[in-house]
Order: structure tokens, then C-alpha cells, then sequence
């Protein structure tokens, strides 16, 4: 027994109680088109604030797309660049957990640093998020197995000199419409599985210590809960990546900073925490006393 009458067993089974708290499953919220809306908003608010870093990281994911889309086309792989262009984009909200960060400091009051923002982002090479990054990498690489399959496939195994000669025969041709048309609403699904299982899981992970897979379940959740409208912000934010990857990738050093904060206030929406909520009750209950 110590001092002060507390014993250790319940020191230790005080601890065991906090540590289960802490861990304890989330909570997931119903989303309406105002939450959306409003977290849009809170979104180019943080982009204002803080627009330096959002440039930044817009143009490191604008680089990142043409050194990918050129790559293929200088080694003779250009029938592949708009896939990997359209593909390249799966791999942004690893690329805006920068952002996440800055939201998640604007919204405490904390300072905005550059070092401090940089290095949340290294801290995560060997946590939960690095294997979330291997997830996403993971469907990127089937994204592309499954469209070099379907070149086979319908287009055989013909070479092409340039990017003009494969976009001519697929335009022109039956089997090249229905690679086209095949190869659409394959990557419809590959998108739907990513965005199902990141929406809310990249942030989530940033700010509590769950494993990746109860953030990716999380995420699904969130999905499920608010279908409909989960779902045409997914098509708005696929839309809007395929409108800023026109003009050589150079609309994405400003879309992708408001789309990255407002994933992480939709997030704060879409999810909340037992803990959070009984702190929150026990202050009102104090104000109140």
C-alpha cells in the first residue's frame, strides 16, 4: 500500500482501465451533405491560414505526376501514363498527411512550423501509417497489373511507338472502346475500395494510436454509415483530380492542400472517441456544478 491508500493492484488495474479506454473502438457518425459542406469550408479556411505549406505539398504531388507520366513515356511505356496519371492520385492522402497535421495544430491553437510539420511526417515511417502507405502502393501496383492484363487481353500484345499510336487504336477500334469501357469500370472499383478504406484512416492514424487495420475498418464504417453521400464525394473528389491533372498536374498545387484539410474535418465529423465524449460530458457536468 502506498502513502496515500492506493494499492498497487489498483494503480495497475487503473492503468489497465485507462489503457482499454484509450483504445477502446471508435465511434462512427452518419454524415449529411451539410457536414460536407461545412467541412469544405473549415478546409479552405486552413488553406488560407497556412497556404505556404499547402503550396507546398501541392506542388511536391504535382511534381510527383510528371516525373511518373514522363517516366513511362521516356522508357517507351506510354500507353501507360494515363493510367498511372489516374492512378498516381491514390496515392495522396499519404502525401497530404502534412496536411492532416496542420489542420490538427490550427485546430488545438498550436504553432505552425515547418520542422514540426516534417517531422510528424518522418515520425510515421515505421508506425501504423507506413503500413498504410504499403496498402495503398499495394492497389496502386494491382491498379497497374490489372491494366497491362486488359491491354493483353483486348489489344494483344502488339507494341506501341508513341502515346498517339495507342490512343489512336483505342479510339478507333472495337476492342480498343471495349478495353476503354472495361478498363473504366475496373478502376471505378480499384477507386471505390481505396476510397472506402482511407477516407477517414489517415487522419484517424495521425492523431490516435490505433493499428492500421481498425482505421481501415473505421473507414469502411464511415462509409456504410452515410453511403450515398460518402459516395458523391468520392466521385466530386475524383472529378476534381482528374479536372487539376489536365493542365500538367499544376491544379493539384491547389486542390489537393483543400481537399487534404477538408478530408481531416470531415474526419473530426465522420468519427469520434469514448474518451472525448466523457471528458466532455464530465467538463459540462463541472460548469454546471
Amino acid at each position: 500500500m502506498s502513502d496515500n491508500g492506493i494499492t498497487l493492484d489498483d494503480a495497475n488495474g487503473a492503468r489497465a482501465s485507462s489503457e482499454q479506454q484509450r483504445l477502446a473502438p471508435p465511434k462512427v457518425n452518419r454524415i449529411t451533405s451539410a457536414d460536407i459542406v461545412d467541412a469544405l469550408e473549415a478546409g479552405m479556411r486552413d488553406f488560407k491560414r497556412a497556404p505556404l505549406i499547402g503550396l507546398f505539398f501541392g506542388l511536391v504531388f504535382a511534381v510527383g505526376g510528371n516525373i511518373v507520366v514522363g517516366t513511362s513515356i521516356l522508357t517507351g511505356h506510354g500507353y501507360l501514363s494515363y493510367p498511372l496519371a489516374v492512378g498516381f492520385w491514390m496515392i495522396g492522402p499519404f502525401i497530404a498527411v502534412g496536411l492532416y497535421e496542420v489542420s490538427r495544430r490550427l485546430e488545438k491553437g498550436e504553432p505552425i512550423k515547418w520542422g514540426s510539420v516534417l517531422g510528424v511526417i518522418w515520425a510515421q515511417h515505421r508506425g501504423e501509417l507506413a503500413w498504410m502507405a504499403f496498402v495503398v502502393m499495394f492497389i496502386l501496383l494491382m491498379w497497374m497489373f490489372e491494366i497491362r492484363l486488359l491491354v493483353a487481353l483486348f489489344l494483344g500484345f502488339q507494341g506501341f511507338a508513341t502515346l498517339g499510336d495507342f490512343v489512336q487504336t483505342v479510339v478507333s477500334t472495337q476492342q480498343g472502346l471495349i478495353f476503354l469501357a472495361v478498363g473504366h469500370i475496373v478502376g471505378a472499383i480499384f477507386s471505390l475500395i481505396l476510397f472506402s478504406i482511407t477516407v477517414v484512416s489517415f487522419p484517424m492514424l495521425l492523431e490516435k494510436d490505433y493499428d492500421f487495420v481498425t482505421a481501415m475498418i473505421t473507414s469502411v464504417k464511415v462509409v456504410l454509415a452515410s453511403p450515398t453521400v460518402m459516395i458523391l464525394w468520392g466521385l466530386a473528389i475524383t472529378l476534381e483530380l482528374l479536372i487539376s491533372m489536365a493542365p500538367f498536374f499544376l491544379g493539384l498545387v491547389f486542390s489537393l492542400p483543400v481537399l487534404g484539410h477538408t478530408t481531416w474535418h470531415l474526419y473530426r465529423r465522420a468519427v469520434s472517441y469514448p474518451e472525448a465524449e466523457q471528458a466532455q460530458s464530465a467538463d459540462s457536468a463541472s460548469k454546471s456544478d
